[in-house]
């Protein structure tokens, strides 16, 4: 009988040498070579296919005749590298030397594999779930029995990651496996981690928190070597791919932090290899949630390269009860990652030592080529969906496969002749005990902390102690103005663009009134001089959809870039605009993440209308609205959205902001639609400069961004603070008020002139939330004589900001003693009429209804 060690004794195997030398393209040219090199590169291309890879045997190897026509000594030798359990789908990717490294380094041996470690951790992690499973039966885990060899994997990855300098790693996942993960990875204590069976103190999350596996977690993990590593697993809500690009922005920002800056991405290896991210997901959402494309396809981009994600599919082969053909039309759900030059490993997930040296390769590649990677981590599902599904209703062969399949930890001893259960007994009582800790808890335990540079910001409610100064000297704007125009020596300018610099030049300098897309950048300039670093994205944010911006300027002979507030001062803080790519949920979610990690800078994201926001909503929705209150987790991104009805129809008019007023309580967020440049420049300055971070959601203008009465002279900009209400400085003792927000308060203001009506004051509305009570109760009364309160808005009734400042003003006007009525377009299901001659009749009329005396709504 074989000796069986115990856990205790050291045991390392090492996989036997090939009998060849292993096959390098472009070796010995000899016939027999030829011939091995030809076999060699069959099974390069196609040995995936029929590579050995479920471990319950439900996805049987695809037969090729490429590789059955093959016969002899080679064949067997190359079969056993690529049709194993291993299956290397890399030969789609467009760099030889890529493929010639994994060619090598799968052809050559495997390496020493310490199983005694591999064994313990695969103990725990089934022995965490088992335990779970008998003290919380029918409580939903979403156990990772079945992928169990996902904890190894990770182990494998960070300790590769460690020896290749990486400091931190940002994780994400959906739920599958997540307390788990938290366990072994985050290395959170279990009696922590299982609190939240136990649901203690409920009190102190009335209408809050989440979900135990929802929750993010922060920890130190330490490698074999004893290095040290910093673990952040992203919170993520049940949009399961949605968390993909806030891990991965808030890699960059990570990276940022340490130096990484757009323009030298390629000379900072050593810097992206620093912060690691290691995203996981389940098959069924790999293949079916297009968010991740967008992610995928940041990989290259240099707004957004994070020098390679590594992408782990934890792969089941079931999505609910959803079988895999009816999931993806391929023959992997990890296809999809096929279109990039991205190489994908196969394993199965029963091969515990594969795995392994999967995960050792799969870091080495990032760390050298600073590509993604995915690794398709081939297993099964023990229980249902959650463990309180019944999934022998829906798939009764796979589980009546899997009712007899032993846990991995048991095959893995047997295989490895190493008596495990007095370890496995051991591991078991201990988790027994941590849930008796658990069930003493009086408070929920905190899985996560906020980084130090989050230090000297604040979240939570508003208070008005928080306001800064906003305003600027004369002297100070004319020199930022002075700097925004100063090109270098040889740069050939655009004739229309130097004229553009000509007129910017004489704004800075008060000779001529401000416009929005110069205010713009006086704020940005201001702010990178006083050391608040900006990041602006968006698609075609460098020169602005509406021709307005300009702040990164082409040579027309060599079509370099130039980006002024770059070169302010050389002791200025960074500034990056970028143009996106065509994506709303990928580049919003990675701007969020991006201000999570970068809460000094100002971090913006600008939609190329306000309505294409509609593709971004579920990051609007889960995190940018919600991630306070759900997981205590402040930001302070920007969005500007575009917003205005001027006849371009129902896509290029709204912005959608009844959406927002909606997600809008607890002071979770600002949403401002600023009325001039100056205003806008102060609104900019407020979100930087105080500590308050919150997110700050921008209805920016259009056909007003040039407008003159859009624009400010430069003394606008020397007053002290935004004004949340702009009140009424040409009218006195008004008898009606009217109060709006955005375009149509210019339009009622020329309306008024045009009537020259001297009756009428109009206040302009300019944050909508949270609405400053105070400032408009205060301006209305400096109108005693004023009979009646009138919100004009041109969204229809159902949409705009009506349905949440009507009820708070009509509670204001009560107080007042004043009537009030509403103008608005009539409900519509869709935001704005396709034909601008009826927007413009429209407009008349609705313009015409605010100044009709009428006791009426």
């Amino acid at each position: 009988m074989a000796h069986r060690t115990t856990l205790e004794e050291e045991r390392t195997t090492k996989a036997p040498k090939p009998a060849k030398k292993p096959v390098v393209a472009g070796a010995d040219k000899t016939a027999g070579n030829l011939e091995r090199e030809r076999i060699f590169d069959a099974f390069r291309r196609w040995g995936y296919l029929e590579a050995t890879l479920d471990p319950l045997g439900l996805l049987e190897p695809l037969k090729q005749q490429e590789l059955e026509a093959l016969t002899g000594e080679t064949v067997e030798e190359a079969r056993r590298i690529y049709c194993g359990t291993i299956g290397a789908d890399f030969m789609h990717l467009a760099e030889p030397e890529r493929r010639r490294w994994i060619a090598e380094r799968l052809e050559a041996p495997a390496g020493e594999v310490h199983q005694h470690k591999i064994l313990e951790r695969l103990i725990r992690a089934d022995l965490f779930e088992q335990v779970l499973q008998a003290r919380y039966l029918g409580t939903k885990r979403f156990s990772l029995e079945g992928v169990t060899a996902l904890i190894p994997l990770l182990d494998s990855l960070l300790d590769t990651a460690g020896e290749r300098g990486a400091e931190s790693s940002i994780m994400a996942m959906s739920h599958r496996g997540r307390l788990n993960v938290m366990v072994h990875a985050a290395c959170k204590t279990p009696h922590e981690v299982v609190s939240g069976f136990e649901d203690v103190d409920p009190r102190s999350v009335l209408g809050a928190g989440d979900v135990k596996y929802h929750v993010g977690a922060t920890g130190t993990y330490v490698t074999s070597t004893g290095k040290k590593i910093g673990i952040h697993l992203v919170s993520n809500p049940s949009h399961l791919e949605a968390v993909d690009p806030v891990a991965v922005g808030r890699a960059r920002a990570k990276q940022t932090r340490y130096g990484l800056r757009g323009a030298y991405i390629e000379r900072s290896r050593e810097v992206l290899n620093k912060i690691v991210p290691i995203v996981m997901h389940g098959d069924a959402a790999f293949a079916g949630q297009g968010i991740w494309a967008e992610v995928l396809n940041f990989a290259d981009l240099m707004a957004y390269t994070v020098g390679g994600t590594i992408h782990v599919i934890v792969n089941n082969l079931i999505g609910f009860t959803t079988q895999p053909g009816q999931e993806h039309s391929s023959r992997f759900a990890s296809d999809l990652a096929k279109r990039q030059s991205v190489p994908i490993f196969h394993v199965n997930a029963e091969d515990p030592d594969a795995v392994v040296r999967i995960g050792k390769l799969a870091a080495e590649y990032r760390a050298t080529f600073g590509s993604d990677v995915v690794v398709d981590l081939i297993g099964y599902r023990r229980h249902g969906h959650s463990e309180v599904d019944d999934p022998t209703i829906t798939q009764p062969l796979m589980y009546e496969r899997i009712k007899n399949h032993p846990p991995l930890w048991k095959i893995y001893a047997e295989r490895t002749g190493t008596d495990a259960t007095p370890a496995a007994d051991a591991v078991r009582k201990e988790y027994e005990e941590e849930q008796t800790k658990a069930r003493a808890l009086k408070k929920i335990p905190h899985l996560r902390k906020l980084p130090d540079y989050w230090t000297p910001y604040v979240h939570g409610r508003y208070k008005q102690e928080y306001e800064v100064d906003t305003g600027l000297t004369r002297e100070k704007l004319a020199e930022i103005a002075d700097g925004l125009v100063r090109l270098p020596e040889g740069f050939h300018v655009h004739p229309k663009i130097a004229k553009l610099l000509e007129q910017r030049s004489e704004m800075g300098h008060g000779k001529r009134a401000v416009d929005y897309g110069f205010g713009e950048l006086l704020a940005f300039g201001s702010l990178v001089l006083e050391g608040t670093p900006i990041r602006l994205t968006g698609q075609d944010s460098q020169r602005g959809t509406f021709n307005q911006r300009h702040a990164v300027l082409i040579d027309t002979v060599t079509e370099h870039n130039y980006l002024t507030l770059s070169h302010l001062s050389p002791l200025q803080a960074f500034c990056e605009i970028h143009n996106s790519s065509l994506s709303e949920a990928g580049c919003l979610g990675f701007e969020y993440g991006f201000s999570r990690d970068y809460p000094e800078a100002l971090v913006l994201w600008e939609a190329q209308f306000g309505d294409f926001a509609n593709g971004a909503q579920v990051i609007i929705d889960q995190f940018i609205s919600a991630g306070e209150d759900k997981w205590n987790l402040p930001a302070g991104i920007v969005m500007l959205l575009p917003h205005g009805y001027e006849g371009q129809g129902p896509e290029h008019s709204s912005a959608r902001l009844e959406r927002f007023m909606q997600l809008a309580a607890e002071d979770n967020m600002q949403i401002c639609q600023p009325s001039t440049a100056a205003q806008y420049f102060h609104m900019l300055r407020r979100q930087a400069r105080r500590p308050w971070r919150k997110p700050l959601i921008v209805f920016t203008p259009k056909s007003m961004l040039r407008h003159p009465d859009a624009s400010s002279t430069i003394e606008e900009f020397t007053r002290p603070r935004f004004l949340t209400l702009v009140r009424d400085q040409e009218v006195q003792d008004a008898k009606r008020i009217l109060i709006a927000s955005g375009k149509v308060g210019h339009e009622l203001r020329a309306e008024r002139r045009r009537r020259k009506d001297t009756s009428t004051a109009i206040f302009f509305l300019d944050q909508l939330y949270p609405l400053p009570r105070t400032e408009i109760s205060a301006a209305i009364a400096e109108h005693p004589n004023a009979r009646e309160i009138v919100w004009v808005q041109e969204e229809p009734g159902n949409m705009g900001a009506f349905g949440y400042v009507f009820p708070r003003l009509e509670r204001l006007a009560n107080a007042s003693g004043l009537r009030i009525r509403s103008v608005k377009r009539s409900a519509s299901a869709s935001p704005a009429t396709g034909s601008a001659k009826a927007h413009e009749l429209e407009q008349k009329t609705l313009l015409a209804l605010a100044f009709t005396t009428t006791t009426g709504d």
